[in-house]
């Protein structure tokens, strides 16, 4: 596991890197354009950066500065067993688009990933890197190719300035709207161009910031009774933060919190 953490913004070239063995990469803070054989992608907090063993790849940061990820790298024969034993088949090994957007499914591995990295919680990055690489073999099967998706300047733009906006206050009252107006676009407009870009409505973005932003400090704050870190996280009551996260993670906030030792 690596915890990479980039620095470069909208004066600073891409360039091209090459991806030694099969990478999976959590983001879990910021934004930047990932551009690979396989298509180009946004990728946002709580998404999966994929890449093939030997592939080119460039990251561009064109419209805001800096993001941060959890990377992991397998060797090819290892990842071709862990893909096996997870149940895909030989044409699934390797992956057919750049990356996976911030879905239900990955939610419990992003959380996990961002309070082991950021937080420097005791996770066992072995069995975590197994988890994403199973993940992500399952995910990218279901998904068409990305390649030739070519949204403009800005488009991408727009959305990156929503994301940042939103990542940097989960809890404020994001209304699609507001989004729009901010953007300059009619509703109908933004939520199209968001949901292309993004993988996800704007309301499935700010849901699952919110619950993951709620997520690490389930698990790092011991003070905080699970109410107030619903109403920080931006949940209007703790009814309705229970059964959103129960639904996200699989199981009640309190029994999350009580996983943190076994972990």
């Amino acid at each position: 596991m690596s915890d990479v953490v980039c620095t470069s913004g909208p004066a600073d070239r891409p360039f091209e890197e090459q991806h030694a063995g099969v990478s999976i990469a959590v983001v879990v803070a910021g934004s930047f354009q990932y551009r690979s054989a396989t298509g180009r992608g946004m990728m946002t907090p709580g998404s999966l950066l994929l890449g093939n063993d030997g592939e080119c790849f460039e990251c561009g940061h064109e419209h805001a500065t800096g993001d941060r990820c959890v990377a992991f790298r397998y060797a090819p024969a290892l990842f071709e067993r862990v893909a096996a034993d997870a149940g895909a088949r030989r044409g699934e090994r390797r992956f057919r688009t750049s990356g996976l957007p911030p879905v239900r499914a990955l939610s419990p591995l992003a959380a996990r990933a961002t309070a082991g990295a950021a937080l420097a919680l005791n996770v066992s990055w072995e069995e975590t890197a197994v988890d994403v690489a199973a993940a992500a073999v399952r995910l990218a099967a279901a998904l068409p190719s990305m390649a030739g998706a070519s949204p403009g300047a800005a488009a991408v733009a727009r959305v990156t300035e929503s994301v940042r906006r939103i990542e940097r206050d989960p809890g404020a009252p994001w209304t699609l709207a507001q989004l729009a107006a901010d953007a300059g676009q009619s509703p109908f407009h933004y939520l199209r161009t968001f949901r292309r870009l993004a993988g996800v409505t704007p309301h499935q973005y700010v849901l699952r910031a919110r619950l993951r932003l709620a997520a690490e400090r389930l698990l790092t704050d011991d003070g905080a009774k699970v109410i107030e870190i619903a109403l920080a996280a931006g949940f209007g009551d703790v009814s309705n933060f229970n059964a959103a996260f129960r639904v996200e993670f699989g199981v009640t906030p309190r029994a999350y919190r009580a996983r943190r030792g076994a972990r």
